[in-house]
């Protein structure tokens, strides 16, 4: 592991590269790889090793796409397909990458661990609903799961990320899927890949963006208001905020114009989690990458003085304010403790506060605490009517 310089608390390690993008996508997807059709007279163990040859030769080997053009032809089969639906999405994303499988044997996990080193915030398994089989540990959706929880959490600093899955079409049942809160599960009645064209919606707008009712193109006739129920978890009251099971579905609302489909919410797959809503995991995530990316030209520079301190905090005000102004915050609070004691007459110190700005300098470790106040969007309106 390489030096990690900057730490918020002893648990989170911060150091990122320069650049991070919001919406980058890696499709993973089979790919259609004919084989040259044995002899007639083959013996069964020749065919079969002629089946296991032409597996081999689809390598999960990431290529970059900017647009549609191509991906069919490089892709034949789903991933070609998924690459082509996901860039029909408006707004859309701007760099999509494909990793082949095999269709016959799918190597799930070699295609995810090319995909672990890829700066993409959205990852998703073309044509792969969950169900009782996919999300068992070996599962494609169970490695899905595990995989941007793991990136996440342990992998190199800036590449946090989300799955999309998929339940099967027509699927109501939201006790279907793998609780987690870096997954996005999709509800639908379409012919198409749901996830995918979902995992190219959620793509196309900022992070800190709610993503319901956000346009989904994609063919998907509408639940009825049982089904719909029946995926939302409790019932909701007109005090009540949204409940929510952890899976969201493709709608077609009344009250607006039009026959197009939206996402009927923006839950991410654990409703329990304080993460419950899509943007706020990918908020946190953008917000944490670029503090890490202000911060890292501290290192080595800013010293543990008065001035040096008040720079630091500086720099991450810098950061913060704008959010401010824009409304995605309504407030937020940095303090460095020991900055705290440094601010105080030397005279007055206690032993015990005249050791911790000690230990800090010998250690050269500071501490920061930032508190943030997001402002999420409306998700419900309840209106009285009262007639006199």
């Amino acid at each position: 592991m390489p030096v990690r310089y900057i730490r918020v608390d002893p648990t989170v390690n911060l150091f990122a590269p320069a650049v991070r993008a919001f919406g980058t996508i890696a499709i993973v997807g089979r790919v259609t790889t004919p084989a040259p059709a044995p002899p007639a007279s083959a013996s069964a163990s020749a065919k079969k090793s002629a089946a296991a040859e032409a597996a081999a030769a689809v390598a999960p080997t990431p290529v970059a796409f900017t647009s549609p053009d191509k991906a069919e032809e490089t892709f034949p089969g789903e991933l070609g397909e998924a690459l082509t639906l996901v860039f029909k999405q408006s707004p859309g994303p701007t760099l999509v990458y494909g990793v082949p499988v095999d269709a016959t044997t799918p190597d799930w996990k070699g295609a995810l661990s090319a995909v672990a080193g890829l700066n993409v915030q959205l990852v998703v398994l073309a044509n792969t609903p969950v169900d009782g089989t996919s999300k068992t540990p070996d599962g494609p959706i169970g490695l899905l799961s595990a995989h941007v929880t793991s990136v996440s959490n342990t992998g190199a600093d800036g590449m946090e990320r989300m799955g999309v899955a998929m339940l099967p079409k027509g699927s109501t049942d939201p006790k279907v899927i793998l609780p987690n809160e870096r997954m996005v599960y999709i509800a639908h009645n379409s012919d198409e890949d749901a996830a995918v064209a979902v995992t190219g919606t959620i793509a196309g707008y900022e992070p800190f963006v709610s993503l319901l009712l956000k346009p989904v193109n994609i063919e998907s006739p509408p639940f009825n208001p049982t089904d719909i129920d029946t995926l939302n978890g409790p019932p909701e009251v007109s005090g009540s905020g949204p409940t929510g099971a952890g899976v969201n579905w493709l709608t077609t609302p009344a009250l607006i114009p039009g026959t197009g489909v939206y996402m009927g919410e923006g839950y991410t797959g654990n409703p329990g989690s304080p993460k419950k809503y899509i943007d706020v995991c990918r908020f946190v995530d953008h917000l944490s990458f670029l503090l890490k990316a202000q911060l890292i030209g501290s290192i080595g520079n800013v010293r543990i003085s008065r001035s040096g301190l008040r720079a630091l905090i500086a720099q991450m005000e810098a950061v913060l304010s704008p959010f401010v102004d824009a409304g995605v915050l309504n407030a937020f609070e940095v303090v460095v403790p020991v900055l705290v004691l440094l601010d105080k007459d030397p005279a007055t110190l206690t032993p015990d506060e005249a050791n911790r700005i000690h230990t800090a300098e010998v250690q050269r470790l500071v501490q920061v605490l930032a508190a943030v106040e997001y402002a999420g969007a409306v998700h419900r309106i309840s209106i009285d009517l009262k007639f006199d």
